[in-house]
């Protein structure tokens, strides 16, 4: 407690104490002073018979430390005003006095019966008040600034010696100005993302739609599909993965630690993967025929249609330089704190392959028009693909050069790549590449067997259910994801990799929380969107591409729930990354690819061909749902046991239990307007208008009356943005 000046504490006790510093029976200006003790009385005894001898209620005579430690949680005060003056030692007690004293000041009363009969002053309540104990005032007190004094000014005459002249307090200087709170940052750079993903993501559907609609979704769009699927697996597994996850956390650290800001190792890394991927590319390119029979044992025997495939590789396979090209340039801006470069130039990309099959339609026709097929394709129409597949890649990689210079770093081929860190990133990259292999022999299997699959199924009758169905519902699927989760992750990951080199893992696990929570918003809806409107959303994208639409809305369907533990998966493998830990994403990975690979090749054996690419798209969400339960308990134990789980799980559940009723009203809303007016264009777009619309507005009155606290802060701060 805050001891009061000595003048004020000996009042009702007795008068007034002497100035301190004035020598002893000096009078002081402004106080009575006082009176010196009779002569004929023994100073030893002198209090003997009194009612209070030992001056326990006098706070004058007590000691500070003593009344600092008094254990005010075992032993609450009373209120004030109910101490009973001290009279005589055997005379009877004065009545009690149930206002304060005001010329007693801080009067200790007699402690007040336990019960719920207590009263406390300004109608607190005796069974919700708290009182502060010995530990809460040892462990914290440390931790808190003293108050200041308000009456300091009225005694700046008393604080020194006799004759000094005193000054005036100084005045405190104002308070700098606090920096925007970390998610402030966050959520600015997340909108710069999302907006470049949304336009990317838009422009891409435009290029599935357009794609589809010059040669169809079935078996010679697939020729296409594992040609252009082949570099992107080839270049994730030799590098992309590393790039990604591990030689983030190294420019970070390089930045702060290197006294170039990490431009060195920036350039270091940047020869490194050029001439990596050179080499790489060059001996895949010449090894074409092997990776397509490799993809697909089907299409390979096939001698049609494996011409045109390795063809098709052939063009697009020299993609995967410039895929790592633009990845390495853009984790150097993502370092730098500039994130919208890597999510616009894709925009790029898509744009020019629009042009070019765009080209193709105005050259040889609709697919609807001209059936084109591998058998029917001409050479010129290949070249035209494979060479405008390329360009649009190399467009997209030369496009974030500006960006480097107006981040202020010159990209220069540097070779001195010993004794700089680049060794130990490639010991970290040995794990990531094991975590890439495992992942993509799970994609080779489901690739095999739903190209298998959809060509028998395209013989009985059932276009657009093989690997393309696969690939452009997969696509649709992953949308929310790349613009939520990845983003928000993207804008996070540099913040961790930091709190985890300086070992503050609360501060990690507050973020991983963060990204969790915020993407769940989002994530969750959506997943049960494609759940209930699947259908619908791909009858209306790919109307141009024959009957082979609604199987990918099926396909879509499937896919559906598992985007939940999708997503989930990525921002808890971001934790391990941040620490540098890459064998552990490793072993997840390996759990999600042989789940994902077995109930793949289980489906296949028991569903018929037409329903086989469904149960594998299913497959897909139920890896992932296995994986997440291993890397959730590893990593909650490499955070000390904690991972807040109690608030992520709690945010899960509230915003399924409003899903749940929003899907089944749109579901049933869209399949009543598909009955009345059909599949076609106008009838899916009312279908998806009225079940968007139902879900929506079911889902937000659900999660309103939940009260889901991540929900209601997005609705207030686009509230805020609109001024309303």
């Amino acid at each position: 407690m805050n001891a009061p000046y000595d003048g004020d504490r000996a009042q009702g006790t007795g008068g007034p104490a002497p100035y301190q510093g004035a020598a002893p029976g000096t009078p002081v200006a402004g106080q009575v002073p006082a009176p010196a003790p009779a002569p004929d009385r023994d100073p030893y005894v002198q209090d003997a018979y009194d009612y209070d001898p030992y001056r326990s209620q006098d706070l004058s005579a007590q000691d500070p430390v003593a009344e600092v430690l008094y254990d005010r949680a075992s032993h609450p005060p009373p209120p004030p005003g109910t101490y009973q003056e001290p009279g005589p030692l055997y005379a009877a007690p004065q009545a009690p006095v149930h206002a304060p004293d005001p010329q007693v000041w801080a009067q200790t009363p007699p402690p007040e019966p336990d019960g719920p009969s207590r009263h406390l002053p300004y109608g607190d309540h005796a069974t919700t008040t708290q009182f502060v104990g010995v530990d809460s005032l040892v462990t914290k007190a440390a931790d808190e600034k003293p108050a200041p004094d308000a009456f300091a000014h009225l005694y700046r005459d008393q604080q020194g010696a006799p004759g000094t002249p005193v000054e005036d307090a100084p005045v405190a200087a104002p308070a700098p100005s606090k920096p925007a709170g970390r998610a402030t940052g966050l959520l600015k750079s997340s909108a710069v993302m999302a907006a470049g993903t949304i336009v990317s993501r838009i422009t891409g559907f435009l290029r599935t739609l357009v794609i589809a609609g010059a040669i169809g979704v079935g078996t010679f769009n697939d020729t296409y599909q594992i040609a252009n699927t082949l570099p992107t697996m080839i270049y994730v597994l030799v590098g992309g993965g590393a790039l990604n996850a591990v030689f983030i956390p190294q420019l970070v650290r390089a930045m702060k630690q290197d006294d170039d800001g990490g431009e060195a190792y920036a350039n270091r890394l940047l020869t490194l993967v050029v001439v990596l991927l050179a080499a790489i590319t060059t001996i895949c390119v010449l090894a074409a025929p092997v990776f397509i029979t490799m993809m697909s044992p089907k299409l390979a025997s096939d001698p049609q249609q494996m011409d045109v495939a390795v063809a098709f590789a052939r063009y697009c396979l020299p993609t995967m330089f410039f895929m790592g090209v633009h990845v390495v340039l853009g984790q150097i801006l993502n370092a730098r704190g500039r994130f919208g470069a890597m999510m616009w130039t894709p925009v790029l990309n898509n744009i020019v392959v629009i042009a070019t099959f765009g080209a193709f339609i105005w050259a040889f026709g609709g697919f609807t028009t001209s059936g084109v097929s591998a058998t029917t394709v001409t050479p010129e129409g290949v070249r035209l693909l494979g060479l405008g597949t390329l360009l649009g890649l190399t467009v997209q990689a030369l496009a974030m050069l500006p960006y480097l210079r107006d981040a202020g770093f010159r990209p220069r081929l540097r070779f001195d790549w010993r004794g700089h860190g680049l060794g130990k990133a490639a010991r970290l990259a040995k794990w990531t590449f094991f975590f890439v292999l495992a992942n993509q022999i799970g994609l080779v299997v489901v690739t095999q067997l739903a190209t298998w699959a959809g060509s028998v199924a395209e013989k009985q009758g059932h276009p657009g259910t093989g690997i393309t169905a696969y690939n452009y519902a997969l696509l649709l699927w992953q949308m929310p994801q790349a613009i939520i989760t990845v983003s928000v992750m993207t804008a996070v990951l540099p913040r961790i990799s930091r709190s985890a080199h300086d070992g503050d893992a609360a501060a990690v696990r507050d973020d991983i929380s963060y990204g969790l929570r915020t993407s769940a918003v989002a994530i969750v809806p959506c997943a049960f969107a494609f759940l209930a409107l699947g259908v619908p959303m791909a009858t209306l994208l790919y109307a141009g591409s024959g009957s082979g639409a609604q199987n990918i809305g099926y396909v879509l369907m499937a896919f559906g729930l598992g985007l939940i533990p999708y997503s989930v998966q990525y921002v808890v493998l971001r934790g391990f990354y941040a620490y540098e830990d890459t064998r552990t994403p490793f072993y997840n990975t390996v759990i999600v690819a042989g789940v994902n690979a077995a109930v793949s090749t289980a489906a296949f054996f028991v569903l018929p061909a037409r329903w086989a690419v469904v149960g594998m798209a299913a497959a897909y969400g139920l890896g992932y749902t296995v994986g997440v339960g291993v890397a959730w308990r590893r990593l909650r134990t490499r955070l000390g046991g904690d991972l807040d789980g109690a608030h992520v799980m709690r945010t899960y559940a509230r915003l399924t239990g409003a899903c749940v009723p929003a899907a089944a009203v749109a579901g049933a809303a869209a399949y009543a307007v598909t009955q009345w007016l059909g599949s076609g264009v106008t009838g899916s777009l009312a279908a998806l208008a009225a079940g968007g619309a139902a879900l929506a507005a079911v889902f937000l009155v659900a999660a309103k009356r939940m009260r889901i606290e991540e929900l209601n802060a997005m609705v207030g701060m686009v509230r805020g943005r609109m001024g309303r």
